[in-house]
This record gives C-alpha cells, sequence and structure tokens, in this order.
C-alpha cells in the first residue's frame, strides 16, 4: 500500500503510524494496482439516527442515493420530515427527496441497482445483555441475497467481531460471489454523535477493514465521500474491534466519572472543576463528566456484544464486567440519592411529588434509546413516589412496566417536593427549577438553583 508516513495532521490532529494503519489519502492515486471509479450510486439500508444523516451526507456529495428501511411508518415520518436533523440537514433532505436525489423504498430489490451498499442497521442488546441480531441478521440476508457483481458492500453496525465474515462474505460465496473479485466487501463503523455540531460527519475520521485490500481501497473511496479522513487496517476483524474499543474505553471513562463524583461528594468537592482542572494536563488525561447514567445506542450497549462474544469463547474481561455493572446500576444509584434527600427533608418517599427534568438520553436530541431517565422514573414509581417529568422535546414516554407518562405543560406550576435536573435541552428556560426547594443535579452543571443538591 506505498510508503507509510510517521504522522498525519487530520482536522487539527496530528495522527502517528506504523505499519499497522494506513491513511487513505497517502495511498489515493498512486498505483496500487487499484483504480476506483466515481460513486454514482449507493444504497443505505437502516434509515435510523445513523442512516438518515448518511443518507444526507451522500447526497450532499452528488451521489444518488436509495434509501432502505423495512419500516413503513419510519418512510412516512421521513418523507414527512418529522425527523432527527439539524436543520441545514432537513433541507438537504427536502431537497433530495424532491428533486429526485434521494429515493426512499421498503423494497430490498433495490439493493441490486446501487453500485456500493452501506449497512446501518441497528444492533441493541436484550434485557439480559446478549445481543439482538434480528435486524442484522435480516438486513445482511437481504444484502447478501441482492447483491450483484462489481458492488461494494460495507457493513457500519457496532456487532461482534467476525460479523461481516458470517452474515455477508460466507452467505455471498454460497450464491457465488467471491469477495474481493466478484464483489468487494468490508466494515467501517459509523461515528456519528447525534445532536453535536461539533461533530460534524465529514470532519470525523473513519476505519475500513476490507476482505482483501482490493475490498479496503474500494470501500475506503465509498466511505470517503462522507468525510475526508479515512484510514485502513488490516482485515475487517480489525475494524469491527476497534469501534467496540472505541465504546468501551468511553465506558471505562464515564463509570469512573461518575465513581468519582461520589468521592467528591463525600469530600465536600466539585467534581466538575476537579475534572475540569485534571484535564488542564496536556497528555495522560482523558476524563468524563458525571450524570445520571449512559444512554444511548453505543456505550450501554456495545460492550455486551464483546462480553457475549468472550463467554461463548469460555473467556471473561473481569475489568469490563465490573464497568458495565457499574453502568447498569447508576440510575438506580440517583433513584437512592433522592430518597435519601426527601428522608433528611422530612418527607416520606412513598408519598414525595417528584418532578424529573428532561428524559432523553443527550441534550439536544429526542432520543429515548437507554435513557437513564427511563429506569430513575420506574423505580421511583415503584417506591411509592407520585412521578411526572418536563421534556420539550418529547411528547411521551412508556416505562419498562408499560406505564406511560405524558411531558407535563406547565411544570412550573405544580407542587413538587423536589426537582431531578435529568437532561435540561439548549433553548429552553429553566430557571422555573430554582424556585423549588429541593433540586437535584444529576447533571452536576445546572446553573439555575444554587441550592442544588448532587447525585
Amino acid at each position: 500500500m506505498g510508503e507509510l508516513p510517521l504522522s498525519l495532521a487530520v482536522n487539527g490532529r496530528e495522527y502517528e503510524f506504523n505499519d499497522r494503519l494506513v491513511s487513505y489519502s497517502s495511498i489515493k492515486g498512486t498505483d496500487n494496482g487499484v483504480v476506483p471509479s466515481a460513486l454514482g450510486s449507493v444504497a443505505v439500508v437502516g434509515l435510523g439516527y445513523v442512516g438518515l444523516p448518511t443518507v444526507v451526507e451522500f447526497h450532499a456529495k452528488g451521489v444518488d442515493v436509495i434509501g432502505v428501511d423495512t419500516s413503513q411508518e419510519r418512510l412516512r415520518t421521513i418523507l414527512d420530515g418529522e425527523v432527527e436533523l439539524a436543520e441545514s440537514d432537513r433541507e438537504a433532505l427536502r431537497h433530495g427527496l424532491g428533486k429526485g436525489g434521494i429515493r426512499l423504498t421498503s423494497d430490498s430489490a433495490s439493493l441490486g441497482e446501487a453500485e456500493a451498499i452501506v449497512v446501518c442497521v441497528p444492533t441493541p442488546v436484550r434485557e439480559d445483555g446478549t445481543p439482538d441480531l434480528a435486524a442484522l441478521r435480516a438486513a445482511c440476508a437481504d444484502v447478501a441475497g441482492h447483491a450483484r457483481p462489481g458492488q461494494t458492500v460495507i457493513l457500519t453496525s457496532t456487532t461482534y467481531v467476525g460479523t461481516t465474515r458470517e452474515l455477508l462474505v460466507e452467505p455471498l460465496r454460497s450464491r457465488g460471489l467471491v469477495p474481493g473479485q466478484d464483489v468487494h466487501v468490508a466494515f467501517s463503523a459509523e461515528r456519528i454523535d447525534p445532536g453535536n455540531p461539533d461533530h460534524r460527519q465529514q470532519d470525523t475520521p473513519r476505519v475500513v477493514g476490507g476482505v482483501t485490500e482490493r475490498c479496503s481501497v474500494l470501500a475506503a473511496e465509498v466511505i470517503n465521500q462522507v468525510t475526508g479522513s479515512v484510514f485502513l487496517v488490516s482485515s475487517p476483524e480489525a475494524a469491527e474491534l476497534t469501534k467496540l474499543y472505541e465504546n468501551i474505553f468511553r465506558a471505562v471513562t464515564l463509570a469512573l466519572a461518575n465513581e468519582f463524583a461520589e468521592v467528591c461528594r463525600e469530600l465536600e468537592l466539585d467534581p466538575i472543576e476537579v475534572t475540569l482542572a485534571a484535564g488542564t494536563k496536556p497528555y495522560g488525561f482523558l476524563g468524563g463528566f458525571p450524570g445520571p447514567g449512559v444512554g444511548g445506542h453505543c456505550i450501554p450497549c456495545d460492550p455486551y456484544y464483546l462480553l457475549w462474544q468472550l463467554r461463548g469463547q469460555g473467556r471473561s474481561a473481569p475489568l469490563l464486567e465490573q464497568v458495565m455493572r457499574v453502568i447498569r446500576d447508576r440510575p438506580q444509584q440517583v433513584v437512592t440519592r433522592v430518597a435519601e434527600l426527601l428522608k433528611e427533608a422530612e418527607i416520606g418517599v412513598e408519598r414525595a411529588r417528584v418532578l424529573v427534568v428532561g428524559v432523553s438520553y443527550k441534550a439536544g436530541v429526542a432520543d429515548l434509546r437507554e435513557s437513564p431517565a427511563l429506569p430513575i422514573l420506574a423505580g421511583l414509581a415503584d417506591l411509592g413516589a407520585e412521578i411526572g417529568y418536563y421534556d420539550p422535546l418529547v411528547p411521551r414516554v412508556r416505562l419498562p412496566d408499560g406505564t406511560e407518562l405524558t411531558s407535563r405543560e406547565s411544570p412550573a406550576s405544580g407542587q413538587w417536593d423536589l426537582v431531578l435536573v435529568h437532561t435540561p435541552h439548549p433553548g429552553f428556560d429553566y430557571r422555573w427549577v430554582g424556585r423549588f426547594p429541593l433540586v437535584l443535579d444529576a447533571t452536576y452543571r445546572f446553573d439555575h438553583a444554587p441550592h442544588r443538591r448532587l447525585v
């Protein structure tokens, strides 16, 4: 793959290399035996929080896009414009749908029309922490069944090591399509940060691991349409484990941040101040901020894919297992803290009125996936508290036991014994929270209640 630079600056960051990692930009246009052609069309399978922004980004680069999703309801929602995108991306989506550059369908037979296929389906876990592979298996079966010679197929869904070979390469071989010759198969995990304009997809480097060198280069050319920085690793398995390691690392830092916050409370110190101070060290420290728990599709779920795979091989990862226990138990710690504060105020939790402010897992998005607010609300209800919530982005929620709650229209006028600040969203006025005498700040950064208490 050519000479390897010792370092490369990407988006202001200096990347150090050895012979195990190659920048695609260092080999693009060189005499490597692979001559990529201009990408004219791509099919994106799965139109959720990853797939839909991917559709928009490909379209912005002049690529015709076929968006494929099995859910007719999801397709209607996208056509109606009721989607979780930045306004500029919504406008780009409307333009693409109106002018014909973006076509939506539930018919997987359309996959054969595209030059490349990118699989972006969710990979959740079940209640017991085992992977729920139904959507992934179905999507890969559709792709393998409709793939044609000359296509490039890229799996981006976070999953266990070996998925690309098991669910794509082998089914394609059974049809007589040899990866690296007839079709080109690779893994390149998504790196999308919903609701964060500072982490745009086109500015975020991606990692590609192909079944062969030719697969890697052609897949990198596809991914290079949505980001300017692509790095190649030796195999799909290396790329798959890279994604797991990224989110496992984040899980460890967040679990430590929450535990450290409790230490700070015992020592009567501010964990945010201490974390920011530690972060002034220019090397060796990569901290995280504490919170009510860890939500979203990635961090609370992805590490279980590795743990599940290791258990199947009779092996374990004790540190990771402990980290995931800490993450799983965090919402109950918040519930316990609520009960402690109510007891200090001589209010029985079984008759207390508790309001949760913000229920999505992340500020600025209406995303309830794995949100700690749901087990927190359920835990408070189990203790007998009268619960309510306010979230201008999430009009209703369903708790694990099936109970449905609706966001309070006028939370400031309620007679709340305790207000739990979980996820305040930018652009909304939360000064009213400070009027209540008992405020528990699970974000550790809420400025509108000087008398706030911390988890």
